[in-house]
């Protein structure tokens, strides 16, 4: 879900192509208010969604944490990252690229809707459709039938009976199991084809919470969701219920937790990060993550483009003191990246051949700028956007500053006073300079850091990148069988990145977050979002 995306420690990872299944606002901060399902309603941090609950074109964790909590997938991920059965009996692999999934039965939506076959097979095609426009089409690109460019059907899904339907790939994605956990393959209910738009303020879905009545979107003020008592799957619900607080800063959200207003948080502000361990004790979280950060280029921006856009790319990137920044402002929460990827994901390497790009080199960033003014000489002022919300302009400002002090040009933050408009001027390719961008694991794999945000046209892909070399390699390592292969071909797909810079790795960030005295029992998951359903209010 990305930028914006995360993920946590401890994952473990099965080797997917032999994975079968089976079944087991103002300047006033908003006041959080209980909803309808009882009293132990858990308060927690959250930002205003960028569009309307609509599984599949939601890609941003504002969205994503509402959405995986009142929507069951065939699979779900639990806190370590390992794959289990939800919706699914069984998923069972008949061929390199077939799969059968087999639904157990009982299972309803919250309006009493049974989730059937068509429940998932109706909502994959809504989804892959180009006209629809979803952020998420790019999962199904691997289902046969897939177009990006035209309205065609998807013709590897097949209906058997009412439980029962069948996923035919164009090619073999040995990965592809682990990804049905993933939003964008969550069902819908018969009715949200009445009228999607409508659905999406106010989605009906089938996992462990639900909305607390029709007004429970309180848009840029909250969200508040109440516990599914229709709830068929494994895990179990600790609490009536969770409301999502959309915070303007981190500051103020992280004050309301020291009050006990809030009863746990997944992000620490940058003015706390050196107290915020003895502030809250043994209710502070600083765990590893699979959170990569970066800020990204689009390839056609004026001064970017061909051999110039190359040099100036690494010469920024060098000019960029990583280590600096990581201990000044950080404080031990985050380390710098020598790749595109995290090192708690199997198959990480820091010893990609071109890594060196990535390390701070005065002397060399200045050649790569004269180099490139060679070509066209450098006029206006370099900017990263970035939205104000989110607790950005400290590093924003400091990366900068080592920008501006190594190649002495004019260099600036851009800020954007929303996490959404941020989002929407980069979504409609408005945005005239450099954005913060990043990535929160939607599965615990490799592919998924590189293929969604860098393959030509994937749907995360906002710098407009590509490079048949790198999709080449991206495609031979996701049909290997072998998954050393796979991770092989996956870290030379990466070189192919270190050379070209379609983003500018920046680091691998912790989980930052804590709870109140308030709740018990918190845990963050391998995704560093809390396992909301284990928290159990006091």
């Amino acid at each position: 879900m990305k930028l914006s995306k995360i993920a946590l420690s401890g994952i473990a990872v099965s080797a997917a192509a032999s994975l079968v299944l089976v079944g087991c606002s103002s300047t006033d901060e908003p006041t959080p208010s209980g909803g309808g399902g009882g009293d132990a309603i858990i308060l927690t941090n959250g930002s205003e969604p960028q569009n309307p609950l609509i599984p599949t074109n939601t890609n941003e964790t504002g969205g994503g944490k509402i959405i995986d909590s009142i929507f069951a997938g065939l699979v779900y991920y639990d806190g370590t990252g390992a794959v289990h059965n939800e919706v699914a009996e069984s998923i069972t692999q008949d061929a390199p690229d077939l799969y059968t999934v087999k639904i157990q039965p009982d299972w309803t939506f919250t309006n009493g809707e049974p989730v059937n076959a068509a429940s998932f097979v109706d909502a994959w095609k809504y989804g892959a459709l180009a006209s629809n426009a979803q952020l998420s089409s790019y999962f199904f690109e691997d289902i046969e039938g897939f177009s990006y460019e035209e309205d065609t059907e998807l013709t590897g899904l097949t209906i058997v009976d009412d439980l029962t339907f069948t996923i035919k790939l164009s090619k073999a994605a040995s990965d592809f199991p682990q990804r049905l956990g993933y939003s964008a393959f969550y069902p819908l209910p018969a009715s949200a084809w009445d009228d999607i738009e409508a659905f999406g303020q106010n989605p009906v879905g089938n996992g462990m919470y639900m909305l607390d009545g029709a007004d429970a979107w309180q848009h840029d003020v909250q969200i508040d969701l109440v516990a599914n008592p229709e709830y068929k799957g494994a895990r179990t619900v600790s609490n009536d219920g969770v409301t999502f607080v959309f915070y303007a800063t981190q500051d103020a959200q992280y004050a309301d937790l020291l009050a006990s207003n809030v009863d746990v948080i997944d992000a620490i502000p940058d003015s706390a990060f050196a107290t915020f361990e003895a502030d809250l004790g043994d209710r502070a979280v600083n765990q590893p993550a699979a959170i990569f950060q970066s800020f990204t280029i689009p390839q056609k921006l004026a001064h970017f483009e061909g051999d110039e856009g190359k040099l100036r790319r690494q010469a920024l990137s060098m000019a960029i003191n990583r280590q600096e920044v990581t201990d000044v402002i950080f404080q031990g929460t985050r380390t710098p990246a020598s790749d595109f990827t995290s090192p708690v994901i199997a198959g990480w390497s820091n010893t990609l051949a071109g890594a060196d790009v990535l390390a701070y080199n005065a002397d060399q960033a200045k050649k790569l700028w004269a180099d490139a003014d060679k070509i066209s000489p450098w006029s206006g002022t370099f900017t990263i956007g970035y939205n104000a919300d989110g607790g950005h302009q400290a590093w924003v400002d400091a990366v900068i500053n080592s920008i501006k002090n190594t190649l002495g040009i004019d260099a600036s933050g851009n800020p954007y006073a929303t996490f959404a408009e941020l989002r929407t001027d980069v979504t409609d390719r408005t945005i005239t300079g450099a954005f913060r961008t990043g990535w929160q694991a939607d599965y615990p794999g490799l592919y998924n850091f590189l293929g969604p945000i860098y393959a030509t046209d994937a749907g995360s892909n906002d710098g407009d990148y590509s490079s048949a070399e790198f999709d080449g390699l991206l495609a031979e390592g996701i049909t290997a069988s072998d998954q050393a292969v796979a991770d092989e071909k996956f870290q030379a797909a990466q070189e192919v990145l270190l050379k070209d810079l379609p983003a500018i790795p920046l680091w691998y960030s912790n989980v930052t977050g804590g709870s109140a005295d308030t709740v018990s029992g918190v845990q963050f998951g391998w995704n560093s979002v809390p396992l909301y359903y284990e928290i159990t209010k006091n």
